[in-house]
């Protein structure tokens, strides 16, 4: 009995590769970076279906919180590989409070890896109007829909 492709797919099993979450065909957030949500209706299908985790990675002040995408999940906005997706909305527990006040009722959005130039032609081209900022100039770039 060959060990090589049992051991494979017991590793693939341990790891979670065998049973990733469909979120490995990757998903495209184009349509709903529209700015016509919530970020409750925004973030919380990204949670359910395990494309980014549940708690934030971090949590601004303004109480912007950042949610890391999960590993093989292959988010992208206007073509661009999803860094992490940010949102907050009030009394709703799926959100941490930051430790200042609240940047908005809801804002959500997504910081991709790309330069800010080439990002926001891709969003206008879409017909969002989306608040488009670097963060990290030409490395990452935020795509933003709430207060500006």
């Amino acid at each position: 009995m060959k060990k090589g492709p049992i051991l494979l797919a017991t590793a693939l099993a341990v790891t979670g590769v065998a049973s990733a979450p469909a979120a490995t065909y990757g998903l495209a957030l184009d349509s709903p970076l529209d700015c016509k949500s919530s970020a409750h209706t925004f973030i919380a299908p990204l949670v359910d279906s395990r494309y980014i985790e549940a708690t934030p990675m971090r949590v601004e002040a303004n109480s912007v919180n950042a949610f890391r995408p999960t590993h093989g999940s292959d988010l992208t906005a206007f073509g661009f590989r999803v860094y992490a997706v940010l949102g907050y909305q009030r009394d709703d527990a799926m959100f941490k409070q930051g430790s200042g006040a609240p940047l908005t009722d809801s804002a959500y959005g997504v910081v991709v890896v790309g330069p800010a130039e080439s990002v926001e032609e891709r969003v206008r081209a879409s017909g969002s109007d989306a608040v488009v900022h670097p963060v990290v100039p030409l490395v990452l770039t935020a795509v933003f829909c709430g207060k500006h």
